[in-house]
C-alpha cells in the first residue's frame, strides 16, 4: 500500500491513479510468489513523475480502472490485467518468463480467478498466421492451411506425413461442448489414419522451440 500511495497525485499537481501491477500484483493475487526487489506500480494519469526508491513505475496506456480493483484494501490489477502485464513486459521489468506465466495462469484457474478479455485470445486467423510464422522461423516444411479431410476442415496438413494441427484458441474451444467436439473429430480424423497436434496459444507463442522440435520429429518419423 505504501508503494502505491507514494505514486499518487499530491495538492497542487495533476491527479492520477496508482495500482500494484506485474509480478507484485500477481504475488498479491497469489499467482506467483513474492519476488525481492522493486515494487511494481502502474499509474494512470501524470502523477508520480519522480523516482521513488524501492518502487518501479509502469505507465501503461491501455490501463483503465475497469481494470482494477483492490485486495485488502490495496488497489492492484485485476487478475486478466495482471496476466496481460505479465506476458507483455520483460522479466527485468516486472514481467514474468514463459514458464512463470504458466505457473501464474495455473495457478489462477485453481484459485478460481477469472482471467477474462484483458487476456489476449487472438482470432483463428491471427493464431494461424502466428503458426505459419512458427512454422517459417523454424524451416519446418510449409503446410497446406483450413484443407478439407472428409467432411471436417482442419486447419493444417502435412497431407505426406498424415499430420494434422489445430490451433486452439481458448474463445472457440473453451466450454465443454467444445472439449466433446474436439474429441469426436479427433477420433474421426485418427480412424481416416491421421496424427492429430493440438496446440494453444501460448505454446505456439511461448513455446515455439519445443513445438518446433516436436513436429520436427513427427514428420521424419513418416
Amino acid at each position: 500500500m505504501a508503494a502505491v500511495l507514494a505514486c499518487l497525485g499530491h495538492r497542487g499537481r495533476a491527479p492520477g491513479e496508482a495500482f500494484l501491477s506485474h509480478r507484485s500484483a500477481a504475488a498479491l493475487w497469489g499467482m506467483l510468489p513474492a519476488a525481492s526487489g522493486l515494487v511494481d506500480v502502474a499509474i494512470i494519469g501524470e502523477a508520480g513523475r519522480e523516482r521513488r526508491r524501492g518502487i518501479r513505475v509502469h505507465r501503461p496506456r491501455t490501463l483503465e480502472t475497469e481494470m482494477t480493483t483492490a485486495v485488502n484494501g490495496i488497489p492492484v490489477t485485476d487478475p486478466a490485467r495482471t496476466i496481460t502485464d505479465l506476458r507483455r513486459a520483460k522479466p527485468v521489468r516486472g514481467g514474468a518468463s514463459p514458464g512463470q506465466l504458466r505457473q501464474a495462469m495455473r495457478q489462477a484457474a485453481f484459485l478460481g480467478l477469472s482471467l477474462g478479455p484483458a487476456t489476449p485470445d487472438p482470432t483463428r486467423s491471427e493464431l494461424e498466421q502466428m503458426f505459419l510464422d512458427l512454422c517459417a522461423s523454424s524451416r519446418l516444411p510449409k503446410p497446406e492451411v483450413n484443407v478439407k479431410i472428409g467432411p471436417l476442415t482442419v486447419d493444417f496438413l502435412w497431407r505426406g506425413a498424415r499430420l494434422v494441427v489445430e490451433t486452439d484458441g481458448y474463445r472457440a474451444h473453451g466450454g465443454e461442448v467444445a472439449f466433446r467436439d474436439d474429441k469426436r473429430r479427433d477420433l474421426r480424423l485418427r480412424a481416416l489414419g491421421y496424427d492429430v497436434v493440438h496446440l494453444t496459444y501460448d505454446q505456439v507463442t511461448n513455446e515455439a522451440e519445443t513445438v518446433a522440435i516436436t513436429l520436427l520429429n513427427l514428420l521424419a518419423a513418416d
